[in-house]
Parts: structure tokens; C-alpha cells; sequence
């Protein structure tokens, strides 16, 4: 079978060039309606997209558990999504085209956050988030053959729980949360790692899953520390080897000396 993600290019090293190939993204329109109705169309990668979609409709707050989703069909040929959910959308939704970056798409996220963690003590420690960001950057390149690929994942102390890339920053998230739902797994106070930036809406899809810290390889905009600020979440950017950059919460984390 043809590899349709190959494509031929011309390299050029040190002024020289020479034909060659290169593996690139997919990048896979995926239309969703919902009870009927036309919802929005997520640009995504196109694995696993039973996790990606039970996510995104968890991380909107459509739907309340697995139980809400009364039957789901993917076309994979036409890039359609059909589901039937328990209750009715919200009045006034437009479709929306998105691909998880930039802005990313959020019909009702909350903009005020008060996380539960806020009511209780949070504490972690900077070697398993060491360690769990290092797990990361393994596990995406085991899997990557090309570049373009976002990837996240949720630990603990422990180690590596759920694992996900996408081509959108956003579509990780709303994967880690649709594999959890699958798995059965409790969020609550666990570390996000990513390799992407991090904006206002994933912190508040990190919020909703009662995640308490969050840590990146690049940097936070100024409205997302803000949020971390407010929802009880210590967030870290620039987070490479045994450096890092706390910018909020930073009580909550405990930092091991080096030699």
C-alpha cells in the first residue's frame, strides 16, 4: 500500500541538493453532528478517534460520562462523526472549524475556575516531574516518524499514565481525557506535561480534569498563568533537562537540590 504521508522532496545540505523523501502530518478534517445537527469540524490526526471525540465532548461539558453518549459512529472515508448524546446542545452554538491550535474551539468553558485542589494541599516533587517529562519525550520518539506532531501526557509519582499527540496542542488534552473516561482513570491532582504552549483553554481543560500542575518544553501566555493563578495550579514552562521556570503556585512543588 502507498504511504500517502511520504512525499517527495528535494533536499538541500550545504548547497547541495538531492531528491529525497519526507514523511509529513496528516492533517484530517473530522465533521461532527450531533443528534442531528451540524457541531463543528475538528482538524486532527487521525488515530483513535473514539477518544479524541469522548474527550472533546467531556472538556465542553456536553456530556457527564460515557453513559451520556448513547451511540457513536465514525466514517472514516468521509471524515463524519455521528453521535447521539443524552439531552440537547445549548441554544445558539455555531459550527465552528478548528484545529486545536491557536484559539482552539470552546463553546461553554467556564471563565471563572475555583479547582478543588484550591480547598486542599497539592504537592509535588520536581524528580518524578523530571522523570515524567523525560517518559514524554521517549514515548513521542517512538512514535514520531515526522515532524508537526504536538504530544502530552498525565503521570503521577509513579510514573507515565496516558500518553497522546495530535496535531493540535488543544487535541491532546481532550485525548488524555477521552482515554481516561475509557480506562476508568482518576485525573484529579495529576501532572500534564506537553511539548506545546500552553494557553487559557488548556488550563481550563487541565481544571476540569482536576489536574494540579502542568509543565511545558516552551512557554505559558500571560492569561494562562493567570488562570493557574486562580485555579490552584502550579505551571511550569521551559521545562528542559533539570531546568525549568515556575510561574505560579510554586509552593506546591518541591524541588530536589542538585550536587
Amino acid at each position: 500500500m502507498e504511504d500517502r504521508s511520504a512525499r517527495k522532496i528535494i533536499r538541500v545540505v550545504q548547497g547541495r541538493s538531492e531528491p529525497a523523501e519526507r514523511k509529513v502530518v496528516e492533517e484530517y478534517p473530522l465533521r461532527l453532528r450531533v443528534n442531528g445537527r451540524d457541531l463543528a469540524t475538528l482538524v486532527c490526526s487521525p488515530h483513535q478517534l473514539n477518544f479524541l471525540i469522548a474527550g472533546f465532548f467531556r472538556l465542553q461539558g456536553f456530556i457527564n460520562s460515557l453513559d451520556d453518549i448513547l451511540s457513536m459512529g465514525v466514517c472514516r472515508e468521509y471524515g463524519l462523526a455521528e453521535l447521539r448524546i443524552q439531552g440537547d446542545l445549548p441554544e445558539g452554538l455555531q459550527p465552528t472549524l478548528t484545529s486545536g491550535c491557536g484559539t482552539g474551539v470552546a463553546f461553554n468553558l467556564p471563565q471563572n475556575l475555583v479547582a478543588a485542589g484550591r480547598q486542599r494541599p497539592r504537592s509535588y516533587r520536581s524528580e518524578a516531574l523530571l522523570r515524567l517529562m523525560q517518559e514524554l519525550h521517549v514515548k513521542a520518539e517512538q512514535y514520531r516518524s515526522h515532524g508537526g506532531i504536538h504530544s502530552a501526557a498525565v503521570g503521577d509519582a509513579n510514573g507515565l499514565l496516558l500518553y497522546a499527540e495530535d496535531l493540535g496542542r488543544h487535541n491532546t488534552l481532550d485525548r488524555l481525557a477521552g482515554e481516561a473516561w475509557f480506562k476508568g482513570l482518576d485525573l484529579q491532582d495529576k501532572m500534564l506535561v506537553t511539548s506545546g504552549r500552553v494557553s487559557t483553554e488548556m488550563v481550563a481543560k487541565a481544571a476540569r480534569l482536576g489536574i494540579g500542575l502542568i509543565a511545558s518544553r516552551t512557554s505559558p501566555t500571560d492569561k494562562a498563568v493567570d488562570l493557574c493563578e486562580q485555579a490552584g495550579i502550579t505551571l511550569l514552562g521551559y521545562l528542559r533537562g533539570n531546568n525549568m521556570e515556575i510561574y505560579s503556585h510554586p509552593q506546591q512543588l518541591q524541588l530536589q537540590e542538585s550536587d
